[in-house]
């Protein structure tokens, strides 16, 4: 049975990764998955081919988060194509994937190095939610992509681990908030993934050793292994959790 049946879902960072993962799970449990990239089409494309090759049903929606006007865009875009798809002109399930980060100390940070990151693991998701919430359904999901970073305060990633922690906060703060509408906010926090972000820590034998020694679970995660608790959130056993922050590194530094 396809428990998300009927539900419409947007996923911002859809196209690689972690939320080609996302994107691809959803479908699969039946929502119609809108799949917002930045700029790489033809990762998009093949998350889409996927999707709809496992009999799924989603779409492409273009859109630079942070640039003027992108925000505008894309609300206006998935709302439009909801409506001519379903019926309805409204998102069921929201999932902010977007961020990223280099590494830096504070002697080292540059300011637009931390604009960069502030904008796109806070200020995009925040706004990107508040343009939405006058189309989020009651009783829908919203979950943010934190990372373990927010608690490892990693000293050459300041940057990174203030801005998820920003997000685990805006997810308490957003739970409180929409929770007498029903609507569940969760944080999801991975650790090390293989994929694109980490290929110079897989690519170097000895820091991947460092990596897998220092995980409880003895490897890398994968990112169907962040996408399966993303769902879990999603999906009908996950209602009566909001306001948590689930972190998903396989025990990472612990």
């Amino acid at each position: 049975m396809q428990e998300l049946k009927g539900k419409t879902a947007l996923v911002s960072g859809g196209g690689r990764g972690i939320g080609r993962a996302i994107v691809e799970k959803l479908a699969a449990d039946g929502a119609l998955v809108a799949i917002n990239y930045a700029g790489n089409r033809s990762a998009a494309e093949a998350a889409l081919k996927a999707v709809t090759g496992a009999g799924g049903e989603g779409f492409l929606v273009q859109a630079k988060i942070g640039e003027a006007g992108a925000i505008e865009h894309l609300v206006e875009t998935v709302i439009t194509e909801f409506e001519h798809r379903t019926g309805r002109a409204q998102l069921d399930i929201l999932v902010n994937n977007i961020g990223g980060g280099e590494h830096a100390t504070i002697a080292t940070e540059t300011e637009a190095h931390f604009d960069w990151v502030m904008s796109n693991n806070v200020r995009g998701p925040f706004f990107l939610t508040q343009a939405l919430l006058p189309y989020l359904a009651d009783g829908g999901r919203i979950v943010n992509i934190s990372s373990a970073a927010s608690r490892l305060a990693g000293v050459t990633f300041i940057s990174y681990s203030m801005a998820k922690a920003a997000v685990e906060m805006f997810t308490r703060v957003l739970a409180k908030d929409l929770g007498k509408r029903g609507i569940t906010v969760n944080s999801v926090a991975p650790g090390y993934c293989t994929g694109e972000t980490n290929q110079e820590v897989e690519g170097n034998p000895e820091l991947a050793r460092q990596i897998e020694q220092n995980t409880l679970l003895g490897r890398f995660g994968h990112p169907t292994d962040i996408a399966d608790i993303v769902h879990a959130l999603i999906a009908p056993p996950g209602r009566w959790l909001t306001g948590q922050n689930i972190e998903a590194s396989g025990g990472f530094n612990f």
